[in-house]
């Protein structure tokens, strides 16, 4: 049974992709993920903070080495990773390595909020061979005086920036913390964007009350989260002329189902391959060719979009009307 399906234009042999994470820094890992069933792998993602201390540290060493001779500017002392545990030339040895390891799509990350670097590093990310690029919007307005709109207008401006000088498709993360998500989305598309993902996920911080202090710590996305992202795939299935990615909440192959039917084109995990490890994977590919072969589902096109908001038979089930249903039918 095939399950083949396009994404950003990419012809994938299935629709699971393991989405950005510290897991898929090492080459071995993203042969492992290839042998496993993943149809495309997302790096971890290269931080604004990354590329604006990269160009820091290259400005200094430039002033450092103003009054020397020419050749002492080939001595420059190597960069240091970034928070992430990848620099920037290391993230683009990354691209050029993990491209020529694997037979499946690399696709590249880059995570910020301003158009500071981004035109030059997506194209760097382009000669070193990515497949596509993705945009991880992760801004936390904590100016007053910013308005929705202002933090929507500074996205769509870093995405027609990027698509507009790079010939990769792209894509763009966003968060779920938007005042008109499908508006915001056809926008993006309209700039260039050639797929979305739903959702990103804040990490916000917890507080010790012990040591009055904030606490830090990953916690992997849980199921219940994946409610969100399949409301929006829904709505936006159909209706915008882009891929979507479900992302967040994906931990089993009914997950990958789900997303399936609500209209997503891919499927991206990572907490599920943390929890169980990357051989993991296999088994979502596994679980989701089984529950088409017992309702004899000949193809993803089949199935895909068979429960969006635009194909419902009771499209209020995804709207307010849902909401009262919901409260009505609840016991106490």
């Amino acid at each position: 049974m095939p399950l083949d399906t396009k994404y950003l234009g990419l012809a994938l042999k299935n629709p699971l992709v393991a989405s950005a994470s510290p897991l898929n820094s090492k080459i071995d890992n993203l042969r492992r993920l290839e042998d496993a069933g993943a149809a495309a792998i997302v790096l971890p993602s290269l931080f604004e903070e990354q590329i604006e201390a990269d160009a820091e540290r290259h400005h200094a060493r430039i002033d450092a080495y103003a009054e020397s001779s020419p050749e002492a500017l080939t001595y420059f002392p190597a960069a240091a990773s970034g928070p992430y545990g990848i620099g920037p030339e290391r993230y683009l040895d990354l691209i050029r390595r993990g491209s020529e390891a694997v037979a499946i799509p690399i696709i590249a990350s880059l995570n910020g909020s301003s158009k500071a670097g981004w035109i030059e590093y997506a194209k760097l990310v382009e000669e070193a061979g990515a497949a596509a690029l993705e945009l991880n919007m992760y801004h936390i307005p904590t100016n007053l005086a910013e308005s929705g709109r202002d933090v929507e207008t500074r996205y769509i401006e870093i995405v027609k920036a990027v698509c507009g000088s790079v010939g990769l498709p792209v894509s763009v993360k966003l968060t779920a913390y938007l005042s008109s998500i499908g508006h915001f989305a056809a926008t993006l598309v309209e700039n260039g964007a050639a797929g979305v993902v739903l959702f990103n996920r804040l990490l916000e911080p917890d507080i010790d009350v012990d040591k009055l202090s904030l606490t830090n710590i990953l916690e992997l996305s849980e199921p219940a989260e994946l409610r969100l992202p399949l409301l929006w795939i829904a709505i936006l299935s159909g209706r915008i002329p882009a891929s979507l990615a479900a992302s967040s909440g994906v931990a089993t192959s009914n997950d990958v189902v789900k997303c399936l039917l609500a209209g997503a084109d891919v499927v991206m995990t990572t907490s599920a391959l943390l929890r169980h490890d990357i051989a993991y994977m296999a088994k979502l590919v596994q679980g989701l060719r089984l529950w088409m072969d017992e309702r004899e589902i000949a193809s993803l096109g089949e199935m895909r979009g068979m429960l969006s908001w635009q194909r419902s038979r009771d499209p209020g089930a995804y709207t307010r009307a849902n909401y009262l249903r919901i409260l009505e039918r609840y016991a106490l």
